[in-house]
């Protein structure tokens, strides 16, 4: 796989914004409204690309937090909240475990050594369960009003 990976640009962030996962994924399915463009382009999201086209994204940093775990005090200090996404026409192609390899390899690179967190839709089961295979294990959960969520965490 030649991922590479680069800033968040307005067209970027405008495509992500548009695409629209199946159900029950469709759960993940952005706006592109003024604040969540504002955020895509915040500085704290990366565009991932093979072969110049886009493939995904991650993040790092409170914009991989969902914001009701903040009141279930799922997001103590000290690791990495990191968060990622698939452009929907290559989800459950297989491709998943060499994207989200290239995104820890990417983030050690400013992040060495640190513990990873991110959070997921407990539904997501094929999520999980790549996470998992990389090393991450349950830290918490909490919902929403929307669905019931899973903090994993990956120590260094």
């Amino acid at each position: 796989m030649n991922f590479e990976e680069h800033a968040m640009a307005e067209a970027d962030a405008r495509e992500i914004s548009a695409w629209r996962y199946p159900y029950p994924y469709d759960f993940y399915n952005g706006e592109a409204t003024e604040e969540s463009l504002r955020e895509l382009m915040d500085g704290s999201y990366r565009v991932v690309t093979e072969h110049g086209e886009l493939f995904g994204f991650y993040c790092t940093g409170k914009g991989a937090q969902v914001p009701a775990g903040h009141e279930a005090n799922v997001y103590p200090e000290g690791p990495v909240d990191i968060g990622l996404g698939m452009k929907p026409e290559k989800t459950g192609a297989g491709r998943g475990a060499a994207f989200l390899d290239f995104l820890l390899n990417e983030i050690n690179k400013s992040h060495p050594g640190q513990a990873l967190r991110l959070t997921v839709a407990q539904f997501n089961k094929r999520a999980i369960h790549l996470y998992e295979s990389a090393g991450f294990v349950k830290a918490g959960e909490f919902k929403n009003d929307y669905a019931t969520f899973q903090v994993m965490q990956k120590d260094e």
